[in-house]
């Protein structure tokens, strides 16, 4: 075995993690390599130090202060949050697409086609209308006409008359 992969197996090796195969594995290493002993033996060592530390333990209420804490952060929703799905969007989007669908397979109030000889009839009955437009946007006539008076320039003069 190779100290490379030995290095991820010392913790596993002293805490007793390791299969009997793997275990008879790491010590033949361990007793050919002493780099891998010195470390194996540091590793042990930190961990009686920290055997030896009293253990703390938490108040009665400390459970209850972290839930607290945790329920009274904000949570952060994710860009992706849009795209849970809600029943009533899912019903409206579905009912959309149904109603599009059957709009376009069944359409109502399309008028028949005409024949070129039909939409000619029917310009012909519109010609009065567009001559009489004609007339009306033509305003010769008026042009003639003397401009307005202004009320605020007629004299007491003109009214007296």
């Amino acid at each position: 075995m190779s100290c490379e992969r030995m290095e991820s197996r010392i913790l596993a090796y002293l805490d007793g993690r390791l299969k009997e195969s793997e275990r008879a594995e790491v010590q033949k290493h361990l007793d050919g390599c002493v780099v891998c002993r010195v470390r194996a033996t540091e590793f042990s060592a930190v961990g009686d130090l920290l055997e030896e530390l009293p253990v703390i333990e938490p108040s009665p209420a400390f459970d209850m202060r972290v839930r607290a804490r945790m329920a009274a952060e904000p949570v952060k929703q994710s860009w992706w949050a849009w795209m849970r799905p809600s029943p009533r969007i899912a019903f409206a989007a579905s009912a959309l697409l149904l109603a599009t669908i059957w709009l376009a397979h069944n359409p109502r109030n399309v008028p028949p086609p005409i024949s070129p000889e039909e939409a000619d009839a029917a310009i012909m009955q519109d010609l009065p209308v567009m001559e009489d437009h004609d007339t009306l946007t033509n305003f010769e006539p008026l042009k003639e006409l003397p401009p307005p008076v202004d009320a605020s320039r007629v004299s007491d003069n003109d009214t007296q008359m």
